[in-house]
């Protein structure tokens, strides 16, 4: 690929083009990547080792993709691109639970990030997130009091994790916690990074009332590491593009289940 000027990318130009077309397709081969950015296959391969380090990217036999497996999560730069109109149903739904005055906790998945947009409308609000997404689009909310949550930085969630964030979160307790999970199967959600898990169970422990909000292509995935009961949680809400029979079975295993209509584009 050469840039408006006809001059070929240079490597850290070129890495980032590659990420984009990664984010944007979900898969592609590296032989697709080398005729579009007119470079040798090695050259392609190097890149995507740099992209992997980054955590951005998993290389497979031939190609790559950004697209999640049962032990490895997409970039958040990927999942904010993904299920966009489920998530907007999601987070509309869970916002109608929010009310004025109360303590709100917030993980470091995108579709909380989502629900953290709709916040402003319903301060005044404490808000307390480990996501720095989060906490870069609350802080210049008015009306909201933010609550960061510090610890280890992992870049590849744009979120602080570890003990330090685990303490900090069990000193609080908050109204509403929403979570999600990147699977749910068999009565339970789950995560594929063990990491992430504490967290989010801490979140759990350190509310009055918990959500987990999750778009129906969550029913359909398998994760390593088991995160709760969705028992566990007060409410599950799901999009309605879920098939019937998974979200009957999601009705028998949970203990109040919401079905989020998408909403028309201009509502959303």
């Amino acid at each position: 690929m050469i840039d408006g000027g006809g001059t070929r990318l240079g490597p850290a130009r070129r890495q980032e083009a590659i990420a984009e077309q990664i984010l944007a397709r979900g898969d592609i081969t590296a032989g697709e990547l080398a005729g579009l950015f007119q470079v040798s296959l090695m050259t392609i391969h190097r890149d995507l080792n740099e992209l992997e380090r980054q955590g951005l990217v998993r290389k497979l036999r031939g190609g790559v993709t950004a697209q999640p497996s049962s032990v490895f999560e997409s970039n958040v730069s990927f999942r904010e691109r993904s299920m966009r109109g489920e998530k907007d149903a999601i987070a509309a739904r869970a916002a109608e639970l929010v009310e004025p005055g109360m303590a709100v906790m917030l993980d470091d998945s995108t579709t909380s990030l989502v629900l953290a947009r709709r916040l402003e409308a319903l301060a005044p609000l404490t808000v307390v997130t480990n996501f720095l997404t989060t906490i870069e689009l609350v802080a210049g909310m008015p009306g909201i009091r933010l609550i960061a949550l510090g610890g280890d930085y992992d870049v590849l969630h744009n979120s602080f994790l570890g003990v330090s964030c685990t303490d900090a979160i069990a000193a609080l307790q908050a109204d509403l916690c929403f979570v999600s999970t990147s699977a749910v199967t068999g009565g339970y959600a789950y995560h594929q990074e063990q990491h992430i898990v504490p967290v989010k169970r801490a979140m759990l422990a350190s509310a009055t009332r918990s959500v987990l909000l999750i778009d129906h292509t969550k029913l359909a995935r398998t994760a390593l590491y088991r995160v709760a009961r969705l028992q566990a949680f007060d409410r599950v809400i799901v999009d309605a593009g879920a098939a019937p029979e998974a979200l009957q079975d999601l009705d028998q295993l949970t203990r109040s289940l919401d079905v989020a209509a998408l909403l028309p584009p201009e509502a959303s």
